[in-house]
């Protein structure tokens, strides 16, 4: 088992505990209305045994606690799966999960992004998302398909023209020089960001250096209200609980409020533009 799955269990536990201890009941006396062994409570509150939905429905019957239902029920249905590893995920190369990411796209009607490093793929450039990838192959040490991984990540940005659904994007200032690619691909990049401004249905905005983070800042993409995907280093989290993808909205919504945009954001893309031709320039090559 890996350590964040089992740190997620002892955190469920303790939140289990902490709603006992606040309705001033004692172990032995909710296993015995529960029914239970006294021992499951214990096992239950550290973690040592993983709830079913059944335990956490008798948990909030027996301490009157109906209002927590929803959200721990969530946090049980999503304890195994939440974590999952890069390993996993790639374990066949990058197609298998752009195919997985366009499944889950074309199910949302709102889908909001923020990546603060580079480029979001849905608005990458073939070349771009070429390089973007072939890092991914090299560090993750996975199956080389790296023209059918780019060929899915290109086709999945196709629903960015179908439907009624809406997109809300926004990139850190960083990812404008980020070093992914030599200076043609970047600028490449960048005039395809000039064209995402103003297509309908998609709100793209840039977050300045400067703006205030109200949380350590990592990528995540939020699907609708019930799902946040977010990615670390090693693994991708899902989370589904409500008061979880509530905050993560309110952090979207405070970075959104600092973006730059139309008119404002071209200014940046140009400023970026400008700076990768210089950069190529026989007088600034080593």
């Amino acid at each position: 088992m890996s350590g964040s799955l089992q740190e997620a269990r002892e955190a469920l536990g303790q939140r289990l505990r902490e709603l006992r201890r606040a309705a001033g009941m004692s172990g032995r006396n909710l296993a015995e209305l529960a029914g239970w062994h006294e021992s499951k409570v214990s096992k239950l509150e550290h973690g040592t045994r993983p709830p079913t939905e059944m335990d956490i429905r008798a948990y909030c019957e027996i301490l009157g606690a109906s209002e927590q239902l929803p959200d721990l029920l969530a946090t049980v249905r999503n304890l195994d799966s939440a974590y999952v590893e890069w390993r996993r995920v790639l374990s066949s190369g990058t197609k298998r999960g752009q195919h997985s990411l366009a499944k889950l796209a074309e199910r949302t009607k709102l889908m909001r992004v923020y990546q603060p490093y580079v480029v979001p793929g849905l608005l990458q450039t073939a070349d771009y998302a070429e390089a973007i990838l072939r890092q991914a192959i090299d560090f993750y040490r996975i199956p080389d398909d790296l023209d059918n991984g780019v060929a899915e990540r290109i086709e999945r940005q196709q629903i960015l023209y179908r439907g009624d659904r809406r997109f809300h994007i926004l990139m850190g200032e960083q990812a404008l020089s980020t070093g992914v690619a030599n200076a043609d691909v970047m600028t490449g990049q960048l005039d395809r960001l000039m064209a995402v401004i103003g297509l309908p249905r998609v709100t793209f905005g840039i977050v300045p250096a400067t703006a205030y983070c109200p949380a350590p800042a990592m990528n995540f993409v939020m699907y609708d209200r019930s799902l946040v995907v977010v990615e670390g280093v090693t693994a991708e989290l899902k989370i589904t609980q409500p008061r979880e993808i509530a905050q993560y909205g309110r952090a979207f919504d405070i970075l959104a409020s600092q973006s730059t945009t139309c008119d404002a954001a071209r200014a940046l893309i140009r400023n970026a533009i400008s700076a990768q031709h210089a950069s190529s320039t026989p007088e600034n090559s080593p």
